[in-house]
């Protein structure tokens, strides 16, 4: 269910998704692409589809409009030459773009402080409240959007040092026995890799992940993938695929990526039932270790399950 807030402003921000084109049904007049990826395979097949969808999404803009684009990203800024509005960049790696995150440092929680160039003169300074390299290029976004809208650059970097997160973005759900319980809404390779390497800036001593793959042709078409992205956690569970709209036409299973995990040298194991993951948490898990739950289905309960077992095991 989706959850739609109405105020009264002359402006309306939304989050678009590019599955089945759905975004092209909107009339933007300013549009934020963050990156474009392979992904939604079951609906696009190849990745060129992807980016003609995008080709469509950026024409959409009138002739008074703005697209903020991430200049990492080869494939975003190809979308230069269909844009009749105005074009912005930001970027990390990019030096060439309008706006550049430099001087990056994390803290202990792995929150990002930087300096913001624009057009290579000093803009201002940004420290967040999310974790993250991701989190930095986000910003870039949000900056770049907020400059173009005359905002006073102040005001956009104390807005975002109070910024704490979006719902299921390593979203802090509690501790138990001594360990941090963090849930995420990641489910392609890409997001995975961004959160493993968002909690490698944080303190802890050994992360975990229990993950939930969302639909089977995602499973399938991006196994390789996903075994390379959830290697870089220490200790890992795979749960059942998450089927949503999705019949297993596609011969996968979570067995399929656990044995390509192992491939890759590294150890994981499969448990199907919510209940028996959350135990064996509780059981192995120690003090100070970093657990994850991944995913954007069902497995999002788990994490709030081993603090009420841990709770009712208390009394």
């Amino acid at each position: 269910m989706e959850t739609i807030k109405f105020g009264n402003s002359d402006y309306f921000i939304l989050e678009a998704c590019e599955y089945m084109e759905n975004f092209l049904r909107f009339s933007p007049k300013a549009e934020i692409i963050l990156n474009i990826d392979n992904d939604h395979l079951d609906y696009f097949k190849t990745f060129e589809n992807i980016k003609n969808a995008f080709i469509k999404y950026a024409s959409l803009l009138p002739e008074d409009g703005v697209l903020v684009t991430n200049a990492d990203d080869k494939d975003c800024l190809d979308l230069k030459e269909y844009v009749k509005g105005t074009f912005i960049t930001y970027g990390i790696k990019n030096e060439q773009a309008d706006f550049v995150a430099k001087n990056i440092t994390f803290d202990g929680l792995g929150y990002p402080e930087f300096d913001v160039f624009h057009h290579n003169e000093f803009f201002v300074h940004v420290k967040l409240t999310v974790a993250g390299m991701h989190n930095v290029l986000n910003a870039l976004a949000c900056i770049a959007l907020c400059d173009y809208y005359k905002i006073d650059k102040n005001i956009i970097s104390t807005a975002l040092s109070k910024f704490t997160g979006a719902h299921r973005r390593l979203e802090y759900v509690g501790s138990c026995r001594g360990f941090n319980i963090y849930d995420d809404y990641g489910h392609h390779p890409t997001e995975i890799l961004a959160t493993a390497n968002a909690i490698k800036n944080k303190t802890f001593n050994e992360s975990w992940v229990i993950f939930q793959p969302h639909t089977y042709s995602r499973t399938k078409a991006h196994l390789d993938a996903f075994a390379n992205a959830l290697s870089n956690f220490d200790h890992i569970i795979v749960t059942d695929i998450y089927a949503a709209r999705e019949q297993n036409t596609y011969n996968i299973s979570s067995i399929d990526l656990v044995q390509r995990i192992r491939s890759l040298g590294k150890e994981a194991i499969y448990m199907e039932k919510f209940n028996d993951i959350a135990n064996f948490v509780i059981d192995y898990a120690a003090p100070n270790d970093f657990v994850l739950t991944l995913g954007a289905g069902t497995v999002t309960e788990i994490g709030p399950m081993i603090i009420k077992k841990d709770t009712d095991n208390q009394f």
